[in-house]
This record gives structure tokens, C-alpha cells and sequence, in this order.
């Protein structure tokens, strides 16, 4: 089952506000070359995570190509986050800090 990064801002039946959380640097981390038209992101996260629902998390580590996949430049170099176990972690724990500082709106 893949992660739900909505679990911790579900309450009342609705979804509060989910807030941009940096996905640090790590030695680890695996770098590709996008192709417009070849590169698919949910292929990229099967490749490396082994489930194709962490789309997500790459654009997420990106944040300089916004939030859609559409817009990433042709022959730009992205950032895998690696490994996958690792950095939902630390994306929890950073979602938890988050949470006890700013609470949900």
C-alpha cells in the first residue's frame, strides 16, 4: 500500500490545507535527465521505489519546476530522493514539526 500523504490533514471529513515541505539533500539521492514526451514520473518511481504513486514526492524535491510534471523542461536534471523508506520519514517527522508549530487550517 502506498503512502497517503493526506493522512495527517484529513479531519471532519475534509482535507485542511497541506503545506510545502522541502525534501532535504542526501548523499543517497539519484539524479536522471528529463526528456519531454519520454519521461513519465510515475515510471521513474516505479523504477526506483517499486510503486509508480510516488510522482508526488520527486516534484516535491523539485519545487523549481512547480507542482505539474508537464511543466519540468526538456534536459533538466531532477532529483530522485533516495531512499525511499528515509526520506518518508523525514517527510513525516517535518510534517509532524509542521503541525505542532502552524496546527491545520
Amino acid at each position: 500500500m502506498s503512502y497517503d500523504r493526506y493522512k495527517k490533514f484529513r479531519k471532519d471529513g475534509s482535507i485542511a490545507k497541506v503545506p510545502f515541505i522541502s525534501i532535504p539533500k542526501k548523499d543517497s539521492d539519484i539524479y536522471i535527465t528529463y526528456n519531454l514526451g519520454r519521461t513519465r514520473l510515475d515510471i521513474v518511481s516505479y523504477q526506483y521505489y517499486g510503486d509508480p504513486n510516488y510522482e508526488w514526492l520527486i516534484m516535491q524535491a523539485n519545487p523549481e519546476y512547480g507542482a505539474m510534471e508537464y511543466a519540468i523542461p526538456d534536459g533538466v536534471r531532477l532529483r530522485v530522493p533516495y531512499p525511499l523508506e528515509q526520506t518518508l520519514a523525514q517527510y513525516d517527522n517535518d510534517i509532524e514539526t509542521y503541525v505542532q508549530i502552524y496546527g491545520l487550517k
